[in-house]
């Protein structure tokens, strides 16, 4: 007697139904690695959207926006310290509940497997974005031991992306036990390899979540300085 596997959803391991019916036979349907249930969880950015951060103004009251660009980068830019660094940020997904718990479960309990499930958006992303140079935000060699690996490399690896080893990270406490204000006012976190050749490069930073856009700023502005022409980020989650 043969026993065949039976895909099962990344997230809940229901089994996946195959899809019967023409459309079925006659295309070629992407992998399937969410049953319907947890797919239609994952909230798709669309409609009109900050310029800079891509944050939703749907839902935005009128007097946290100028016009399509958010308070909150209306402060970024207006700080000398910090324009016109990061161009532009693309997020995938809205960080809903549901979000929130696949994201933990990919990047602090381990599950590597998950990066599949983001790496077919991300794809999709960047056939759009055509950068020189795609670099994920680090981590320290504190947090990469403990995490096993770095999530945002692996989404590019998944995707089937070539990365550059550009910057390291200097190693503090975790992003997410800090305030927002302290995240704004981080030091420099990042450094930058001295060989690296930047000089009008189109450079897109990937990492899992944008919240205050700190990190991916300390990113830009290091290399922007080096040469960069225009940096631009890529997330799953705003």
């Amino acid at each position: 007697m043969v026993f065949f596997q039976q895909d099962r959803c990344l997230n809940c391991h229901m089994v996946l139904q195959p899809i019967i019916g023409w459309r079925g036979m006659v295309s070629v349907e992407k992998e399937r690695l969410l049953c319907p249930s947890c797919e239609e969880k994952l909230e798709r950015i669309e409609g009109d959207t900050c310029r800079i951060c891509d944050r939703p103004l749907s839902n935005l009251d009128e007097k946290y926006h100028d016009g399509d660009i958010c308070h909150d980068c209306i402060r970024w830019e207006e700080d000398p310290e910090w324009s016109k660094y990061l161009d532009n940020n693309y997020s995938l997904f809205l960080y809903n509940e549901f979000l929130k718990e696949l994201i933990a479960k990919y990047k602090f309990r381990g599950d590597y497997i998950l990066a599949k499930i983001f790496a077919v958006y991300i794809k999709e992303k960047l056939m759009e974005m055509h950068p020189d140079l795609l670099v994920p935000i680090p981590l320290s060699e504190e947090r990469l031991y403990e995490r096993g690996f770095n999530q945002a490399m692996a989404l590019l690896q998944e995707a089937g992306y070539p990365t550059s080893d550009i910057l390291s990270r200097i190693h503090s406490e975790k992003q997410s036990k800090k305030t927002r204000l302290e995240r704004i006012h981080l030091p420099q976190v990042f450094t930058i390899n001295s060989d690296s050749q930047l000089e009008g490069k189109r450079i897109v930073l990937v990492d899992d979540i944008y919240t205050t856009g700190s990190t991916l700023r300390h990113a830009a502005k290091l290399l922007k300085e080096a040469g960069a022409a225009s940096i631009q980020s890529l997330t799953i989650a705003r």
